[in-house]
């Protein structure tokens, strides 16, 4: 099939061949689409089709972003390569709910791709700044835990290019490595942010980047981790209680990662306080249930190894993606709660002293 790179691009034709390849017997006459969601370095629309037999009423794609730094940085860190691999590879091996997908393509040289998948309509995104409940926090750590467990220290994983933690964008052309994106960033989001940003929360963003060596420092067992795991990649109601959107990051990493990532930035910091313990066991409890040995105290000192999270996202995000009034909000929002964690944790002492 032909690779669309936008949705003026598609046609009744090439969704016919996709939906036929994917089971259906209908016929597309014709459809109309709207831009959705508001995200940072891809593009949504949803399609409204119009036809007979047993069509879908609407469908959802997904296109590069058309903002030309944000597509760059989508291309340099393989954002489209690794979303398409996930859908075409990685998700039948895990348990976590995705949308149906019904067509991947990708264009290796220019990363041009479409993935077309079901609406979840009439589902609802919680928005990011608003914080999530409690209830609904419990169903995405129990999501997570199916994500992280089947596929929890698999070696094979490390045969896929796609998979690699070791290699940053910014030095994989490079015989040595380069140093931490947030230490190259730090100063631009300082100056950027400033004005949002009291002393203190400046001072913990130079904090955390005295030691990001140790933040990076990370022996033990290794499993598919999302990166980006928060309410603006999730979907609640709908055709599942929940689902999760936006794989363009997928790696390898420790698991701890999304569980924190999710908390720090993903829940009001006073939900975080009252709610966290009892969150940490309902994820070890379905972890354990895929046979992963991960006691209660390990478990809790990677959750604190971990708290900055958000604010390396929020660092680094904002000084490699188009600029936006909302993006500004949602990453002080992300950079705000994930300092507020550190705090609560003590993490940059845990982190300083070993």
């Amino acid at each position: 099939m032909t690779v669309i790179a936008n949705p003026e691009q598609i046609t009744p034709r090439w969704l016919n061949e996709a939906l036929q390849q994917a089971g259906y017997r209908g016929e597309v006459t014709d459809f109309s689409w709207q831009s959705i969601g508001a995200g940072q370095v891809g593009d949504n629309a949803r399609l409204d089709l119009q036809g007979s037999g047993d069509i879908p009423a609407s469908l959802v794609a997904k296109f590069p972003s058309a903002d030309p730094v944000s597509k760059q940085t989508g291309v340099a860190l393989n954002n489209y390569a690794r979303e398409v691999f996930f859908y075409r590879d990685l998700a039948p091996t895990v348990d976590i709910q995705t949308p149906r997908v019904f067509a991947t393509e990708f264009d290796p040289a220019s990363h041009d791709f479409i993935i077309l998948m079901e609406d979840l309509a009439p589902g609802i995104q919680v928005a990011q700044m608003d914080g999530c409940s409690a209830e609904r926090a419990e169903l995405a750590i129990v999501e997570l835990a199916k994500l992280h467990g089947p596929r929890w220290d698999d070696a094979t994983l490390r045969e896929h290019a796609l998979l690699n933690p070791e290699v940053s964008a910014a030095a994989e052309d490079s015989d040595e490595p380069g140093p931490p994106l947030y230490t190259m960033f730090q100063d631009g989001f300082l100056q950027r942010y400033q004005a949002r940003l009291d002393d203190a929360q400046q001072q913990m963003v130079r904090d955390i980047g005295q030691v990001q060596d140790s933040y990076a420092d990370y022996q033990g067992p290794q499993t598919l981790i999302h990166i980006d795991y928060r309410l603006d990649n999730m979907i609640f109601g709908g055709p599942y209680p929940l689902a999760i959107l936006d794989w363009q990051s997928i790696n390898l990493g420790c698991a701890l990662v999304d569980v924190a990532y999710f908390l720090g930035t993903s829940l009001l910091p006073e939900t975080r306080r009252e709610f966290e313990q009892a969150l940490l066991a309902t994820y070890l409890e379905t972890l354990r249930g895929y046979d992963v040995q991960l006691d209660e105290e390990t478990c809790w000192q990677l959750y604190r190894h971990y708290a900055p999270a958000g604010l390396n996202m929020a660092v680094i995000a904002s000084m490699i993606v188009g600029e936006t009034e909302r993006g500004n909000d949602m990453f002080m929002a992300m950079a705000e709660r994930s300092i507020i964690m550190c705090q609560d944790l003590q993490t940059v002492d845990l982190l300083a002293n070993g």
